[in-house]
Parts: C-alpha cells; structure tokens; sequence
C-alpha cells in the first residue's frame, strides 16, 4: 500500500492480519478506543475469525462526556487541548489500557470532515497513540487527504501500521 493512497478493504484486512499474528505472538490481548474513525479498527481487527482470542474491546468515543467518562481523560485536557490533540489521544490509549485487560491499545481521535475543521485543526487532522501495558505511549500527528471516508481509510491504516511497529519494537 502506497502512504499517499487510500487503502481498499482488501489493504487493511491484510494489515489487520498483521497485527493479528503479532499480538498472537506477544501473547497479548489489544482494545481500541476510537472517534474519528467510528469503530473501524475494531471492525476491521475482528473481520478476522479467532479474533476472540486476542481482541479484547472497542470502544468508540464521539463526545467529551464519553471519552471522560468511559476512558478517564481528563476534562481539564479537552478543555485545554481539545478532543483532538495529542494530550488527549495519550490519555485515551492510556485509559482504554487502564480500563480493560489488554496488554496492547491504540487510539485515535481526529476531524473526518466534512465540517468541524479550524485554520489549526483543518478537516483531515487525525492523532493516533499507541501503548503497551507498562511501557509509554507515544502519538503521532496526521493530516490526511480526501474526503470524510479517505480520511478514515487512512486512519485506520495508520492506526494498524503503527500497532505492528509498536508490537514489533
């Protein structure tokens, strides 16, 4: 898959399965917590039969109130920082860690589009994080081309991507 195309189907199953075989070898369980992307990375991960075994949860978080009260981020960060930030996507992989059982999480929070963008946060600004238990997270920015579905492919791709390098390290 080429960085600057948009994944088909068929690219992010193949990357899922990826992960899939990495987790498997760590011998890890993986949760996600999303909100730009809807739940695709969950969707995608567990396309993948015997995904049981080493898929833990998804969660999907839209409003501030959800990603407070379902992963722990903290309401002074979304005020300062706002939902999409890197402050908060760190607090979101760590509180999905913290909340389930996985040894493994990603997150990712960004703006899909069409609207909801600013001058600093254009539409297509995505913030992903990744986190194994006891180590530190880490989270890297994305400005994504396209439309609301490109810019979700390609978050779901990144957001893969960086789960095999994290399982990799």
């Amino acid at each position: 898959m080429e960085s600057s195309s948009v994944p088909t189907d068929a690219e992010l199953l193949a990357l899922a399965g990826e992960v899939a075989s990495e987790v498997q070898r760590c011998r890890l369980m993986l949760v996600t917590a999303e909100s730009c992307s809807g739940g695709w990375i969950a969707k995608t991960l567990t396309d993948l039969p015997g995904s049981s075994a080493w898929f833990d949860a998804g969660v999907v978080t839209y409003s501030y109130e959800a990603k407070e009260a379902l992963l722990g981020v903290n309401p002074r960060t979304l005020e300062h920082t706002g939902a999409v930030s890197e402050e908060t996507v760190l607090e979101m992989v760590s509180g999905a860690l913290a909340r389930f059982g996985a040894g493994v999480a990603v997150a990712v929070t960004g703006i899909a589009g069409p609207s909801g963008g600013t001058p600093d946060k254009p539409v297509g600004t995505v913030w992903i994080g990744w986190k194994r238990r006891g180590g530190y997270g880490h989270a890297q920015l994305f400005h994504f081309p396209g439309d609301r579905e490109a810019v979700r492919r390609q978050t779901v791709a990144a957001a893969l991507i960086g789960l095999r390098k994290t399982l990799t390290e």
